[in-house]
């Protein structure tokens, strides 16, 4: 596709005028800068990566007798009739005809005066649309079009327009003509070029700077389907440079940080020894494997960055409370964090019943911690009493002084902001050292999101449940059912089983006041109605009731009531999605399970099957499905494998909703798709560790273009 970047050139310098502001466009203001800035738009090359999300292809006439409905075309016509009315609200219905005397009627519902007055029978004019079978034929509703002058020969365009995304208070024309009036500044393709040409010719890709315009202005003939699933050489071409930016980024967030010391952590683990023999259960084979790779890196005198993923149950906690015992031993200090207060007290409870009978301190903090208790609990670990420190987004705060904390762990990291974690992990600065850190998930993160995502961690994975743990049994079933349903609960307590039942808001003013895109109201059954109707459904069931708003002292006080048996049925919202471990709960309903993502019914549906018990799930949906939600609903009766349902969850909903936005900026790929393009990652992971080793400074410019001031603290 056109002429290749010197493979010889020496590096360029990152072009001057990419680095331009956005504000030497005319017609570009204060207001309008800021508005653009509000974007992440504030250089001219903001722009020039700022792609169309579709385009138009004005480039053809369709006569108005061979239009499909469904597919977007464009026609020329004449006025005939023009029609006014008034049925709900303001109706303007304007009839054209062309050549072979076909007709088309174009619908307008926003309209002034003035637009409706330049429809003039006899009048030439073109437009642009998706034409839709109606009453009297077929209609375009809200055309694009304008009118031609009798003298006017109505010259096509020369390449598809770009439709590029909505940014408020900018017109799509100002937006389009913005972009173009960037394009025009592009500087040679030579001084563009930031990839070594033995790269591009590897891949036979195009010049940064011939995908940038085939990606912005494509020519008539290009394979439309091509170019929208994003296959075409334009698009792959940018699409692995913005993957190689997000990947030198990362890495270069791990050298910085392992430019750091840390606390070589050498005892030999008879603490960590003895809780081993003190558990009633062996370790799996996998927890001993991620457990030794733990304890490898704490020995070293550089920082520890492990990310350890596993599935629900698998046993990463016991893992990290053996890691935090290497650090006690050591006369070190550990803070464990977690993302809500419901799991940062299970973690608690674990860790108090595993290491107290060991002599170790395990304090507490959290935001309910309030007056004398957290003076107190904040001198113990200012003095170094608390050697194990519990808490939620509380450690992280000002006040808290550790006095020598040398691992920091986080719990279901993905929840957490990358600032956070950076707070945290400064906590335990001293001098050039920082803590070891141990990050955990139980989000099974896919291989191929692990690479692009977590360069800057070593992962680790524990892949193998504790014996004893039953399989899960799922079904899904109509909302129409429920009767049934709520008979198999009775059955279940009636054998001294217990039962989660999960809603999805706390009450029906939810849904009125935050209908949310897309969500019908009071779509879900609320789990204060829920609660109940099943209670005088199920007269003699003790049944309790979990949510959000509930005040943290009510919380703790039903699930401890549930896990000790006197609460037979809990109604809950998905609080209870981590961090609860009741043994004897085997059978989970999940009511409307057609409103959560895979990643969320696996974590609800872990709740359960945590002991030798057969255990069941059943999933309430309302019909009529989406095809996504019934590809969801299938996944999960189809299997229980965690890395499976990952796989399939990247698959339909892409890696922003896996990891979280705030923690790693993936969703905020421009053109990259970790799905479609994980065949160019190999290639991505070379080119990043020839960048990182011969050339830096090209690095840093890559890492610049495309991220700019948004580069992640993903070392954190």
């Amino acid at each position: 596709m056109g002429r290749r970047a010197n493979p010889g050139a020496p590096a360029p310098t990152l072009a001057a005028g990419g680095e331009a502001s956005v504000r030497d466009l005319p017609g570009v203001g204060p207001a309008l800068a800021e508005k653009l800035a509000a974007r992440g738009l504030i250089r001219l090359q903001d722009l020039w990566l700022h792609l169309p999300t579709r385009y138009e292809d004005r480039t053809t006439l369709t006569p108005i007798r061979d239009l499909v409905p469904g597919q977007p075309a464009q026609v020329e016509g004449r006025v005939e009739a023009v029609e006014r009315g008034f049925r709900y609200r303001p109706l303007l219905r304007v009839t054209i005809a062309d050549d072979s005397r076909a007709t088309l009627a174009l619908r307008f519902f926003h309209f002034n005066s003035a637009q409706a007055a330049q429809f003039i029978p006899g009048r030439r004019l073109r437009c642009y649309g998706d034409a839709r079978p109606s009453g009297h034929g077929l209609e375009i509703v809200h055309p694009s079009y304008r009118f031609l002058a009798e003298s006017d020969e109505g010259a096509m365009r020369d390449s598809l327009d770009p439709v590029y995304p909505l940014i408020e208070g900018i017109g799509p024309q100002t937006m389009s003509r913005l972009i173009a009036e960037a394009l025009k500044r592009l500087p040679p393709a030579e001084e563009l070029e930031l990839l070594p040409g033995a790269v591009t010719r590897a891949l036979d890709m195009p010049t940064l700077k011939e995908a940038l315009q085939v990606a912005h202005r494509p020519p008539p003939d290009t394979d439309v389907l091509l170019f929208s699933s994003g296959r075409h050489p334009a698009l792959q071409r940018l699409a692995f440079e913005e993957m190689l930016a997000h990947h030198l980024s990362l890495r270069r967030q791990r050298i910085a940080l392992r430019a750091h010391g840390a606390s070589a952590i050498k005892g030999r683990g008879a603490l960590a020894d003895s809780l081993r023999k003190g558990l009633p259960y062996s370790l799996t084979g996998a927890q001993r494997r991620v457990y030794d790779e733990v304890a490898a890196d704490m020995r070293k005198p550089e920082p520890m960055l492990r990310l350890v993923q596993g599935d629900v149950g698998s046993g990463k906690t016991v893992v990290a409370a053996l890691a935090a015992l290497r650090a006690v031993e050591a006369g070190k200090q550990v803070a464990l964090m977690a993302p809500t207060e419901l799991l940062a007290e299970q973690h608690l409870i674990n860790f108090r019943s595993w290491l107290e009978p060991l002599g170790i301190q395990v304090a507490w903090l959290a935001g309910k911690v309030t007056g004398k208790a957290r003076t107190a609990a904040l001198a113990r670990i200012a003095s170094g009493e608390g050697q194990v420190v519990v808490g939620t987004h509380a450690l992280m705060q000002e006040g808290v002084v550790f006095k020598d904390l040398a691992l920091a762990i986080v719990d279901e990291q993905h929840r957490f902001g990358v600032h956070q974690r950076l707070s945290l992990r400064d906590k335990g600065l001293d001098g050039s050292r920082v803590p070891h850190q141990l990050v955990m998930t139980a989000t099974p993160i896919p291989r191929t999101l692990a690479m692009s995502a977590y360069a800057d961690l070593d992962v680790s994975v524990i892949d193998e449940m504790p014996p004893g743990r039953t399989p899960v049994t799922t079904v899904a079933l109509p909302g129409t059912r429920r009767d049934e349903v709520v008979e198999r609960i009775r059955v279940a307590c009636a054998e001294g089983r217990q039962v989660y039942w999960v809603c999805t808001l706390i009450d029906e003013a939810d849904a009125e006041d935050k209908p949310g895109p897309g969500v019908l109201r009071i779509d879900a059954q609320a789990a204060q109605s829920t609660f109940e109707a099943l209670t005088l459904a199920l007269p003699g069931l003790r049944v309790g009731l979990l949510h959000g708003r509930m005040k943290p002292a009510e919380k703790q006080s039903v699930m401890a009531q549930f896990k000790a048996g006197e609460l037979q049925l809990l109604v809950a919202t998905t609080v209870i999605e981590v961090g609860v471990d009741v043994p004897n709960a085997s059978l989970m309903v999940i009511e409307n399970a057609e409103r959560l993502g895979l990643a969320q019914l696996h974590q609800l549906r872990g709740r359960v099957g945590r002991g030798a018990q057969a255990s069941s799930c059943v999933l309430m949906y309302k019909p009529p499905l989406s095809q996504m939600a019934r590809q969801r609903l299938e996944v999960m009766r189809q299997t229980t494998d965690g890395f499976v349902i990952a796989e399939k969850d990247l698959e339909l909903r892409g890696p922003g909703e896996l990891l979280g936005t705030r923690q790693t900026g993936l969703a905020g790929f421009r053109i990259a798709d970790l799905v479609r393009d994980a065949h160019l990652l190999p290639t991505v992971h070379r080119t990043a560790d020839g960048l990182l080793a011969e050339s830096p400074a090209l690095a840093e410019r890559i890492v610049q273009r495309w991220i700019g001031s948004a580069a992640r603290f993903a070392g954190a």
